[in-house]
């Protein structure tokens, strides 16, 4: 798929503020309002953090790109305020719309001076976004954190930062990943990524001139 290994050396960010607890979080043994680290998500409450962190996949995969290129990491509930103001999220009551793509790299490309453009990509289009030094927001499953295992019956529902291609794989960071095992630089092979893939996303690039 790739002609060469590229993996650009991002920071891991978590959708939960502790990226050790997330498989309790997401089998349901932990509550998210029990996470020790709720505070630093800038919520006013666990209660709010818990509601708030089902679905900051795509925060967490803006924070992992301000990180990496501007050195900042606003934290969560900021941005997600500022994706909210943008019409990037659409909150109607307990229900939340989002996130939405094409006002989302509108947001990124206004307030962040990011490259960011909202389209749908083939596999190899994603490989070669990333060998041209860009980072890609992808709709996925959510059960790509366990590429083995059995194929989803739809695709798309939940967001991954490709940050890297070989030929024989993705390189992802997923923010609802397991510890150790798919978490950071999480390897998903070309031959399963089609099963979890919307074929849709977002490419961020540097700021002009970087």
């Amino acid at each position: 798929m790739a002609d060469e290994v590229v993996v650009h050396e991002v920071p891991y960010r978590a959708q939960w503020e502790s990226p050790e607890l997330v498989r309790e979080i997401v089998d349901g043994r932990l509550s998210a309002s029990a996470d020790p680290r709720w505070g630093e998500s800038g919520a006013a409450d666990p209660e709010e953090y818990a509601w708030w962190s089902w679905r900051l996949c795509g925060v967490a995969c803006l924070r992992m790109a301000l990180e990496h290129w501007w050195g900042v990491t606003p934290t969560a509930m900021a941005l997600a305020g500022e994706c909210m103001a943008a019409g990037a999220y659409v909150r109607d009551g307990e229900n939340l719309r989002g996130l939405i793509h094409q006002p989302f790299a509108g947001y990124v490309r206004r307030r962040w001076g990011l490259a960011a453009q909202a389209r749908e990509l083939t596999p190899e289009e994603v490989a070669a976004e990333v060998a041209g030094g860009r980072l890609v927001m992808l709709s996925v499953h959510p059960s790509i954190r366990e590429p083995g295992g059995p194929a989803p019956v739809r695709r798309g529902g939940h967001l991954v930062l490709a940050v890297g291609a070989t030929d024989t794989a993705l390189v992802i960071h997923n923010p609802s990943g397991f510890p150790g095992e798919s978490q950071a630089f999480a390897r998903v092979p070309w031959r399963s990524f089609g099963a979890f893939y919307a074929g849709r996303g977002i490419v961020l690039g540097p700021p002009p001139g970087v």
